[in-house]
């Protein structure tokens, strides 16, 4: 007989079935020994008795141990006194094999409840333990469904998804906050983003691509919303401006919300669109209204992007707010500038429940005005000449956008760290496992 989930062994009813798992409880008695059996899909008791087989198995048993188990669907007896009861079902056993016996003394538990947990180095130094725990993995389910919702409407809106390399010749955007690796010969960059490479498919004529990918910061950040490796959403689109991109990462993320909400049957809320919007200068002074210092006139503290997030909470009763119009000390040379205020750029941050996720912008694609705010910004064009190529010989306005998926999901389930939502984190002092 075929093993089954324990969830399909429930719709069965009755009738016999194999089902195997992880051993997450265990109680015994004379002559009888129950354990709870996991597996992705549920829990479901199983019941050994010295008359029938397996018994010998469960006697050996320990807490994490994983076991086939053959036997007999019945309905398991309701609790005592309960008002509520709802109809389950327990195994009764007729025959086990075990598959991997656990070592009797665990490094961190894995039964005790979320308000006992060991602290999150020691959890993340045994991974595989601390995912075993039901909370633990639907993080990873989520992140599932999110790209799912992202991918159909992508699919819908006739994307192109693209893979770029990691290894850059130049380090992309700037000099700072980069790896730099030995490559054969010579010195190598990983990928910040793969911004330039988005924009190369702008002047190859795709028109509309979107990446999943691994991008490294080497920030010296030890933070609850930092890590040095992570996986980021990037898009790009060409004859659209800001706004236009704006518009479609609405459509975007209410598709994904939608798609978590519906497959998990999670009670999140889904964004209603269009999310508010406001310039960082209206920003500052709502937070300044609120009584709260800004450390720097161009960009947000922590703390600014937290209130930020409950002013508009409050105000406009949206988890999301898009804060446009970043001057140019705080955006990369490659963001077009307005017309009107060439101190300001065509830029956006999107911050959710305080927390900014995503930063886009309309690019510049004039090869003289982007050589201009390169040298600006006091770059190299000898070492941006690979990039600057792709503005040479024609290429439409365009704009795009990166997304933090982690960050989302760190929100949605209010997490208390981004890295809890990294399947393996990597920060500053973590490398292992």
């Amino acid at each position: 007989m075929s093993r089954i989930l324990i969830k399909e062994a429930k719709e069965k009813v009755s009738g016999s079935v194999t089902i195997a798992g992880w051993v997450r409880n265990l109680r015994a008695h004379k002559g009888l020994v129950f354990i709870d059996l996991v597996d992705i899909s549920g829990t479901m008791q199983v019941v050994f008795t010295a008359e029938q087989g397996g018994y010998e198995v469960a006697e050996k048993l320990t807490l994490e141990s994983v076991v086939e188990v053959v036997g007999n669907l019945q309905e398991k007896p309701a609790k005592k006194n309960d008002p509520n009861p709802v109809k389950d079902f327990e195994l009764a056993a007729t025959a086990a094999r075990l598959i991997s016996l656990a070592d009797e003394n665990l490094p961190i538990p894995v039964l005790v409840k979320a308000d006992n947990e060991a602290n999150l180095d020691n959890r993340f130094d045994w991974r595989w333990l601390d995912l075993r725990r039901p909370e633990h993995q639907l993080i990873f389910k989520v992140w599932t469904k999110l790209e799912e919702g992202m991918r159909e409407y992508f699919r819908q809106n006739d994307f192109t998804q693209l893979y770029t390399p990691c290894l850059m010749s130049t380090a992309s955007e700037s000099g700072a906050e980069v790896f730099a690796v030995k490559y054969f010969d010579r010195q190598a960059y990983l990928a910040q983003s793969p911004q330039f490479y988005k924009q190369m498919a702008m002047a190859a004529g795709l028109e509309r691509v979107f990446m999943v990918g691994t991008v490294f910061r080497a920030e010296p950040s030890f933070t609850t919303r930092h890590v040095t490796e992570f996986t980021g959403w990037d898009a790009e689109v060409s004859y659209a401006s800001y706004s236009d991109v704006m518009s479609m990462e609405e459509d975007m993320l209410i598709a994904g919300f939608q798609k978590v909400k519906e497959d998990l049957g999670l009670e999140i809320e889904v964004p209603a669109k269009p999310f508010p919007k406001i310039t960082l200068a209206v920003a500052k002074e709502k937070l300044k209204a609120a009584g709260i210092k800004s450390e720097k006139n161009d960009d947000f503290s922590t703390e600014e992007e937290k209130m930020l997030g409950e002013i508009i909470k409050k105000e406009n009763g949206h988890d999301f707010v898009f804060v446009t119009d970043y001057p140019i000390t705080a955006r990369p040379f490659y963001h077009m500038r307005h017309e009107d205020n060439s101190e300001l750029t065509k830029s956006f941050d999107l911050i959710y429940r305080g927390l900014e996720i995503t930063t886009g912008a309309e690019r510049e694609h004039r090869l003289d005005v982007l050589e201009k705010q390169a040298q600006e910004k006091g770059m190299n064009l000898d070492e941006l000449k690979d990039y600057l190529n792709f503005f040479r010989y024609g290429c439409p306005g365009h704009s795009g956008l990166g997304i933090g998926p982690a960050r989302i999901i760190m929100k949605m389930l209010n997490l208390g760290s981004v890295k809890e939502a990294c399947f393996l984190p990597r920060d500053v002092k973590r490398l292992t496992p």
